[in-house]
């Protein structure tokens, strides 16, 4: 044991995990070893970053047919980015936005929101005083929600009913992340340059309906 791994506990894949990947390995990765051959070589180069939730119900790669190397992915809670704030400390999501468009030359960002957000909703709860625990200054996650917190006085006063109001916070959540993107100066001027687009989208897991966002009809299923 070198004296770096010291103090690291860590233990095998579940079992289960670990048969499926043997699975992919004699499989998929076989029948596409000369691909993924060509990806270790040549690097990456996605046509588009995607922004969504950590959810485990929804999987953007899979939704949108992609295969290895086609998006870059970011998962993080509620599908959000945070505002542009150069401040030299840990800033993954920002840092993933950066590398995207900066280095991989990305023509699109995708902002994928869903339904019963559990971001969202304990966001909402938060600032309706349902979930205490959260305004602790120690909560991971009620810190994080404060990136969407500033729209829940626009939604409660703008949709009536705590479900609706809480559908609008998950929908909230994709705007506050476009908003937010267009605060970094490197993703502002390659939209301006027209080197880049961003998009907005919202999934119904139930009935797997994508709605797309457009300031003229706000969110409206494909």
């Amino acid at each position: 044991m070198t004296e770096s791994s010291q103090n690291i506990t860590a233990e095998p894949l579940p079992g289960y995990l670990d048969k499926r990947y043997r699975r992919w390995l004699d499989s998929d990765f076989a029948e596409n070893k000369a691909w993924f051959a060509h990806l270790a070589e040549m690097g990456q180069h996605p046509r588009a970053m995607v922004i969504q939730c950590c959810d485990s119900r929804v999987n953007a790669v899979q939704m949108f047919g992609a295969e290895p190397g086609d998006l870059f992915v970011v998962r993080n809670v509620a599908n959000l980015v945070p505002p542009y704030n150069p401040d030299h400390q840990h800033h993954g999501t920002s840092a993933a936005v950066e590398y995207a468009v900066g280095i991989l030359k990305v023509a699109h960002i995708i902002v994928v929101g869903h339904s019963n957000c559990g971001g969202a909703r304990a966001c909402y709860d938060m600032c309706a005083g349902h979930a205490p625990q959260l305004e602790e200054t120690s909560s991971f996650i009620g810190r994080w929600m404060d990136i969407l917190r500033p729209s829940y006085a626009s939604v409660i006063e703008r949709v009536t009913g705590e479900e609706a109001q809480k559908t609008e916070m998950e929908r909230e959540a994709v705007l506050t992340s476009l908003r937010n993107l267009l605060g970094f100066p490197f993703v502002a001027k390659a939209v301006e340059e027209g080197t880049l687009t961003l998009h907005g989208t919202w999934l119904d897991i139930a009935d797997g309906t994508l709605h797309i966002w457009s300031e003229e009809t706000s969110f409206q299923p494909i």
